[in-house]
């Protein structure tokens, strides 16, 4: 079987693809729009970021099987894909350890002013007076949207800082999963207004659908407390970046970022952005599920996906 392998993909991985007989094509350089013509008759495509467009899967015209390797799917087009009978999977909750210590170490890095403090020091500027204003994590309120593999993770460790975790109830949901946000320690709300108004630290693990995306805008940012923490780092068509901006501006709101709108399609490229630019923001560039561990532990799942889709099943199909 003939698979493009459009971002980095662990050696070792690689060699078990290649032991089981795959022909493999690696090209981390590739882009949205250099895709498609490297997507030629390979049968399976394993993206991480590169995004997956109509044109590209049009063109390919033996492929069958899209994998994202990772939880999220927004940038590959697939009611296109369900179009040409391509099914895209994915590997969920394998990197849920590794976005929650970003979300914790942005949030970090808001609180004691860490960013700034390191730049300064490296320019031989020594402020103590003005680092050593911080309010601290312990007893903080976080609340968390978007109770999946992530956010129970940050929940875990929220709760390990001391800090009381906060969620909104939702009907519907199974006893399964009741019991592991009893476990997590997070108190449930009765509505998304009393969550904003309540929590000194807002985070956002949620996909991009027709529901959420905007859906922090200048309302849901209005009813947040003044010098509050919006931390990101799950899909940037989820804020509306101009309300942000505005309200870190009126509001103090602060925010911790590893997503924005409109990101290169490559890894490697400019970007230029208002909201990464800004003073009130301490961000990172889409890094969330970048640590060994978790890229091993998606590509494992990466490997499950192939083994699944030889043996007539696709496992884990988002379309």
């Amino acid at each position: 079987m003939k698979i493009l392998i459009a971002d980095s993909f662990p050696e070792a991985h690689q060699a078990k693809l290649s032991e089981q007989g795959h022909q493999l094509t690696l090209d981390p350089s590739l882009t949205e729009d250099t895709l498609t013509q490297a997507i030629a008759d390979n049968e399976v495509l394993i993206v991480r970021s590169t995004k997956v467009n109509a044109e590209t899967l049009q063109a390919g015209k033996q492929l069958k099987l899209v994998i994202r390797a990772g939880a999220g799917t927004n940038t590959i087009d697939k009611p296109r894909a369900a179009e040409l009978d391509i099914r895209v999977c994915n590997v969920p909750g394998a990197n849920s350890v590794a976005v929650a210590e970003l979300v914790m170490g942005l949030i970090l890095s808001i609180d004691r002013n860490i960013p700034d403090n390191a730049s300064d020091l490296r320019n031989g500027v020594w402020n103590k007076k003005k680092y050593s204003k911080a309010q601290g994590l312990y007893g903080q309120k976080i609340g968390i949207l978007g109770l999946g593999a992530i956010g129970l993770a940050v929940a875990e460790r929220a709760r390990a800082f001391g800090m009381q975790v906060f969620a909104v109830a939702k009907p519907g949901r199974s006893k399964a999963a009741e019991q592991r946000i009893a476990n997590a320690g997070i108190e449930q709300l009765g509505s998304m207004d009393e969550l904003l108004s309540e929590c000194d630290i807002v985070s956002l693990h949620m996909p991009a659908t027709d529901d959420t995306r905007q859906m922090v805008n200048a309302d849901f940012l209005n009813k947040m407390k003044n010098g509050a923490m919006l931390i990101n780092t799950s899909r940037g068509e989820l804020v509306d970046e101009t309300a942000l901006l505005a309200a870190m501006e009126n509001k103090g709101i602060r925010a911790g970022l590893d997503v924005y709108e409109n990101e290169p399609g490559a890894s490697d490229n400019n970007f230029t952005s208002t909201l990464a630019n800004h003073t009130g923001v301490c961000g990172t560039h889409h890094i969330g599920a970048s640590t060994e561990q978790a890229q091993v532990a998606v590509s494992d799942g990466v490997l499950n996906v192939i083994d699944a889709y030889q043996n007539g099943e696709f496992k884990n199909c988002v379309n």
